[in-house]
């Protein structure tokens, strides 16, 4: 005889069990080679992939604990803040993405400068944050950057500059491309009193930080697979109608076509910008 009735389980409904979350950003996907990688070991290897060494983005702050001396760092030029001369508006108005940009990343600007020593060398550094409005290069940016190169003058030692930036900021204007001239003409003054600059460039560095400071470097390095030039690859290709060679504008190729001196690992960067400051310095 069929039962047209079931008895009911002993064991708790699907409903009663317990739900298991697992916490947001615990594991984080290489946007390079695809691999799911467990957070804090990338956070271990300085943000960079342990399966194909994809150097993640970092920020400026990170960048400066990661090349300069513990506690030696002075933040100078932290009050320095973008205007709006151009009461410029797009999608929303200029003042309004700066004010985002400092909240997301609590700096006042794209650029943080200051005095430090990396491994013993007195030298002036100034690191570009991406992440506050894409590291573009405004007025602020660019003033910034020339007081960081008349202070290295001023203390008679070298500069570094880290670079991630796409280039000029386009809610200032002619006022943005101003500071190509201004950045190059004081690298003009410390080169003439023999002082080093060493450029760093990160993934991306582009633009008008590309066609002026970021590749006048004594030495120039470059981060592994960074995105270096002027224009991007898809205009270019619109703009001559040619495909472009395979991995150009990444640090690799440009190493290869003589645009950059030498491409360092993250955990190498502060040894190899200490041994060229010593060998620059050395009397």
């Amino acid at each position: 005889m069929v039962s047209w009735f079931r008895r009911r389980s002993s064991r708790p409904e699907r409903s009663d069990r317990r739900k298991v979350s697992v916490p947001e950003g615990l594991w984080i996907k290489c946007n390079n080679c695809g691999e799911i990688v467990y957070s804090r070991e990338i956070e271990r290897n300085l943000k960079v992939c342990p399966k194909c060494d994809y150097h993640f983005r970092i920020t400026a702050r990170e960048r400066i604990d990661l090349l300069v001396d513990a506690g030696s760092f002075e933040e100078f030029d932290s009050s320095i803040e973008s205007l709006d001369p151009l009461q410029f508006r797009d999608s929303q108005k200029y003042f309004d993405r700066i004010r985002t940009s400092k909240k997301k990343t609590g700096l006042t600007e794209a650029v943080v400068s200051g005095s430090c020593t990396i491994e013993g060398k007195r030298t002036i550094l100034s690191v570009f944050d991406f992440f506050f409005m894409g590291g573009s290069m405004g007025s602020v940016v660019g003033e910034k950057v020339a007081r960081a190169i008349e202070r290295a003058i001023q203390d008679r030692c070298g500069l570094v500059i880290v670079s991630s930036s796409g280039g000029a900021r386009m809610q200032e204007g002619a006022l943005s491309l101003m500071q190509m001239a201004k950045t190059s003409a004081a690298l003009a003054k410390l080169r003439r009193l023999h002082l080093p600059f060493i450029s760093v460039l990160t993934d991306p560095t582009t633009g008008g930080v590309t066609a002026s400071f970021a590749m006048l470097g004594d030495v120039i390095l470059a981060e592994p697979k960074a995105l270096i030039g002027f224009a991007g690859p898809r205009v270019i290709e619109q703009t001559i109608r040619q495909e472009l060679p395979e991995g150009f504008q990444r640090s690799e190729f440009l190493l290869e076509h003589g645009m950059v001196d030498r491409i360092v690992n993250r955990k190498e960067l502060k040894n190899t910008i200490a041994f060229l400051l010593d060998a620059f310095t050395r009397q």
